[in-house]
């Protein structure tokens, strides 16, 4: 049997791609391979967004693969890739993109979930969120 594999884990600056997470974690064992993107939307708590910035502390790529790991250990998970943008998003761009392939499609939705989930409660990146009345919040901050 083929180890698992963390195909990426990365922080960065620049746009995010579904279909290059979803082909690095192609695995010709793989009965399903479950992808999700977090998309910047123009709404938060009842209030009109008008668009964010992520700033991520230096080690949150260092997090993101910890996190990609634990979920590739998972016996059912072939590979895993995941990434995360920092810096200015607009609405509707993509702050986070994670793949998953395993043999068959419970296990994959089910560690795709936890990989997100896991993500977003461990990763040191926060989120300054400007309004349409023009102020401005700062979310997950420690």
């Amino acid at each position: 049997m083929t180890a698992p594999a963390i195909t990426f884990g990365e922080v960065t600056d620049q746009p995010l791609d579904l279909a290059t997470h979803e082909a690095a974690v192609a695995d010709r064992r793989a009965g399903a391979v479950v992808s999700f993107q977090g998309v910047v939307r123009d709404h938060d708590h009842g209030r009109q967004v008008t668009s964010l910035e992520y700033e991520g502390h230096p080690s949150a790529a260092q997090v993101l693969r910890e996190v990609a790991a634990e979920i590739a250990a998972e016996p059912d998970v072939y590979a895993v890739a995941v990434s995360h943008r920092v810096g200015p998003l607009a609405i509707g761009d993509v702050a986070l993109v994670a793949a998953v392939s395993t043999a068959h499609r419970a296990a994959a939705f089910a560690a795709c979930a936890r990989l997100v989930d896991e993500a977003k409660a461990r990763l040191p990146i926060w989120k300054r969120q400007v309004f349409t009345d023009g102020t401005e919040e700062w979310v997950n901050c420690p």
